[in-house]
């Protein structure tokens, strides 16, 4: 029967890779640490101090340490190299940590004189805090695996004797296995009831594995991270411009669609158009009066107040359309065309004043002029007797 996707969703990211080595391969020390010491100066003290009380160069040893902010000393854990197999050391391929199997309980929330007692087949560790910090001694005891009960008990007072006197003792039969990764800031591990969290910079110190292959390792990981964001990035961008992509094409369709519907109404548009221009005029013409007397006056002035100079001569005047009056004219004076058109300009009922077809003659010229007034502003001259001029055409 296969599993629910949601169960595995549930479940979360997997647990890092984590190769526990065993115990009883390492010989552990608690070194204090001289005054405010930076990671590059515990580093260097830590390897001095190997140097100091181990038999071998630091290049034959494989070594970690786990240190605590404030805790004043450093829990140092080191093994000759020549006691791991080629096989074993081929399975830490492609591990984000490898360390001895108590170095997964060191991160543990304990009070001052706890000891931690780990009873596995192949072994019984013991782990004593002096101080809840950083432990101050590690015992490790191989076993075979056909031991009896009794032999194991036996031994483990041994430990604790040895270890000494503890407030609190906590047994546990389970070795530490690493929980699902639920932070890069840090790796858990839990062992029966008890719960260790490592924190990421803890973890980078208590890797055996040569110091110099961790660093090309760590590099690494980080350029592959800035990769694989850049890979995420590129993909993300490329599916945004696909999406836009398609979004253009279904854009484009529309808009065909929309051509074809405006080039099939377009013709019935323009029939509705000529009809509502035509249906326009006609209303105009029965509705509105034709004033080409009106216009006529005011283009040339009343009577005692002339517009039109004398020296300009009317040879035609008519309308083009209900508020347009053309007037066809003559001078001997040319000067005096834009004087008057100036002055037409100026008037409150005209719209727009042009001058067409200027013809000059020495100083003789015939040209044209065409006056647009504002609608509905001439009104009709009253005739004698209080009665409206009719200038329909």
């Amino acid at each position: 029967m296969c599993a629910s996707p949601l169960k595995f969703l549930r479940a979360g990211p997997p647990p890092p890779k984590v190769a526990l080595l065993p115990d009883a391969l390492f010989f552990t020390r608690s070194i204090p640490i001289v005054g405010e010491a930076t990671a590059a100066d515990i580093t260097a003290q830590v390897e001095m101090a190997l140097e100091g009380f181990s038999p071998f160069p630091l290049a034959q040893l494989y070594y970690g340490w786990f240190a605590a902010p404030a805790a004043g000393r450093v829990f140092v854990f080191a093994a000759y190299r020549r006691r791991f197999t080629s096989d074993q050391i081929a399975q830490w391929g492609g591990a984000d940590l490898v360390m001895p199997s108590f170095a997964a309980l060191l991160g543990a929330r304990v009070e001052a004189g706890t000891t931690v007692v780990v009873t596995v087949p192949e072994g019984l560790t013991a782990v004593h805090w002096e101080s809840p910090l950083v432990p101050s001694r590690v015992l490790s005891r191989p076993l075979d695996p056909a031991v009896t009960d009794e032999e194991r008990t036996r031994l483990r007072g041994e430990l604790l004797h040895e270890i000494g006197a503890s407030k609190t003792v906590v047994d546990l039969s389970l070795a530490p296995v690493a929980d699902p990764a639920k932070s890069a800031q840090e790796i858990s591990f839990t062992a029966g009831s008890l719960n260790s969290r490592l924190p990421a910079a803890a973890t980078a110190m208590l890797d055996v594995r040569d110091k110099g292959e961790l660093a090309g390792l760590r590099t690494a990981r980080r350029r592959d991270v800035l990769l694989w964001r850049l890979t995420l990035g590129c993909s993300a961008t490329m599916a945004v411009l696909a999406l836009g992509e398609f979004a253009l094409i279904g854009g484009r369709a529309w808009q065909k669609v929309r051509a074809t519907q405006l080039n099939a109404q377009k013709p019935l548009v323009e029939k509705v158009m000529a009809a509502q221009g035509l249906a326009n005029r006609i209303d105009e013409l029965a509705t509105k009066r034709l004033l080409p007397f009106e216009m006529i006056t005011v283009v040339i002035g009343e009577d005692g107040t002339p517009r039109k100079p004398a020296e300009i001569t009317f040879v035609r005047a008519y309308s083009s359309g209900i508020y347009t009056l053309l007037v066809e004219a003559s001078t001997n004076n040319i000067g005096l065309v834009a004087v008057w058109e100036n002055t037409v300009r100026q008037l409150p009922a005209c719209e727009s004043v042009e001058i067409r077809n200027l013809r000059p003659r020495g100083e003789s010229a015939t040209f044209q002029l065409v006056v647009t007034f504002k609608p509905d502003v001439l009104r009709p001259m009253p005739l004698p007797g209080g009665k409206v001029a009719s200038s329909q055409p």
